[in-house]
Formats: structure tokens, sequence, C-alpha cells
């Protein structure tokens, strides 16, 4: 394999789980850990991606 080819699809891999991350099919009341936001900034780098702080829980009691 040579490697344009090679870094297109770990590209497009990373894409989609990028993709795949921020748009979740979460059930009501389900909310996006701090680490994968994290994460995701992280592998976001080169594609200057900004991504909102998680979803604030709701207070117990």
């Amino acid at each position: 394999m040579r490697t344009d080819e090679k870094v297109q699809e770990v590209t497009g891999i990373q894409a989609a789980d990028i993709e795949a991350a921020l748009d979740p099919a979460e059930a009501e009341g389900v909310y996006r850990d701090s680490r994968q936001a994290a994460a995701l900034a992280l592998l976001s780098g080169a594609t200057k991606l900004l991504l909102s702080p998680p979803t604030p829980r709701p207070k117990k009691g």
C-alpha cells in the first residue's frame, strides 16, 4: 500500500470516528464523558475542530 493511500485511509477512519462521537445516538439523560471530549480535542488538533464542554449533569435531590 502506498503512503498516500495509507494516509487517506487513516484520515478517513479518524474523521468517521470523530463524526460518530460528535453525533452519538444517546438516550435522554445520558451524557458524554469529559475524557471522551478531551480525546476528541486532541485528535482534532489538525482540523481546528471546536468542541463544547460536556452537558452538565442534573443535580440529584
